[in-house]
């Protein structure tokens, strides 16, 4: 018989890793392997991030999303980005309407982007000033249009995808928008025992049912649980030393960072560092952030927010390879107990 008493932190957190478990163990009935690639996509949901997914065609980037988007029983958009795409295909616009008297006013029409997960499907493929248009959206999920500002619903996350391959027709993302995302997640080639699977679960005729396990609202109560997930000074210490050595002119960063960096990352990092730490640190149901969390989710923090250089391409240094480099050479902090 239940007592009424308020569960405690532990117990939300462990109520909140089995809700978890069951979210991925839903999602890969149909996404085959990709553990570490959902394992961030939960990450960023969770800490009110957006995501930014690379890979080449065919690795079911769009079949994740919304396979997600049916788990998390939310509202889902997709938009597919192109050339003639424009910054009102996106937020919407005012049309003039005439009542019956006759009357002209202008009414606002929605756009895509008022919804609760947005898929920006290929989002290299339009130019900057339709790329622009989801900036407001990203940081403050509000949009403007003339002159009234309207709130998204909420919760709102941004995934998008790009396709590293095909340059040709492309605009690369600026900074400024890179910077929005949370983490840039490279999906990769399946290995041989999972192609195996994909190849004989998606050529049978079988329809797999997909379970609903959280909402809008219950979303939203885990965000707050995440966020108050304790995180020490030795951590904040930690992530600031992370970020800082990947900045090539500063006294912290080291010398193979000064030869093969053109610029690092900003504070952002730091603070999706620390916040993506303690989305690890609650999905497995624990109440502070470990200096492993901040180590596991490094590289898809930081890999959009670093600039290699020539002599690093030169060398066949990726970005990639930087960060962890930096994660091997990097120590753990020395607090001073007095």
């Amino acid at each position: 018989m239940s007592t009424g008493k308020p569960k405690t932190l532990v117990e939300l957190l462990q109520d909140f890793a089995v809700q978890r478990k069951r979210m991925q163990d839903e999602l890969q009935k149909v996404i085959i392997g990709q553990n570490e690639v959902i394992e961030q996509l939960f990450a960023a949901i969770f800490t009110r991030g957006h995501c930014l997914l690379e890979g080449v065609p065919g690795l079911a980037k769009t079949l994740m999303v919304s396979t997600l988007a049916k788990i998390l029983d939310v509202q889902f958009k997709r938009i597919q980005f192109t050339p003639d795409l424009m910054p009102t295909d996106i937020t919407g616009t005012n049309v003039l309407d005439e009542d019956e008297n006759g009357r002209r006013n202008f009414r606002f029409v929605e756009g895509p982007v008022f919804t609760n997960i947005l898929l920006a499907d290929e989002i290299n493929r339009t130019p900057p000033k339709t790329q622009a248009a989801l900036l407001q959206a990203m940081q403050e999920r509000e949009v403007t249009v003339g002159q009234t500002t309207y709130e998204l619903p909420a919760p709102f996350f941004t995934i998008a995808t790009q396709n590293p391959i095909e340059q040709e027709g492309t605009y690369p993302l600026p900074e400024a928008q890179l910077d929005r995302f949370m983490f840039n997640i490279k999906i990769n080639y399946p290995t041989l025992e999972e192609e195996e699977r994909i190849l004989a679960a998606t050529t049978r005729s079988e329809k797999v049912e997909i379970g609903h396990i959280l909402n809008g609202k219950t979303i939203l109560v885990f965000q707050k649980l995440v966020n108050s997930v304790a995180v020490s000074q030795y951590i904040v210490k930690y992530a600031a030393a992370l970020v800082r050595a990947t900045r090539p002119k500063s006294a912290d960063a080291p010398k193979f960072v000064q030869e093969l960096v053109d610029w690092g990352a900003g504070p952002r990092a730091g603070q999706f560092l620390i916040q993506g730490g303690k989305a690890i640190a609650a999905m497995d149901g624990r109440f502070s952030v470990a200096i492993d969390d901040i180590r596991k989710i490094a590289v898809p923090a930081l890999r959009h927010r670093i600039s290699a250089n020539f002599q690093a391409q030169a060398e066949g240094m990726t970005t990639d390879d930087i960060i962890k480099r930096l994660i091997e050479v990097t120590p753990p902090p020395i607090i001073n107990k007095n």
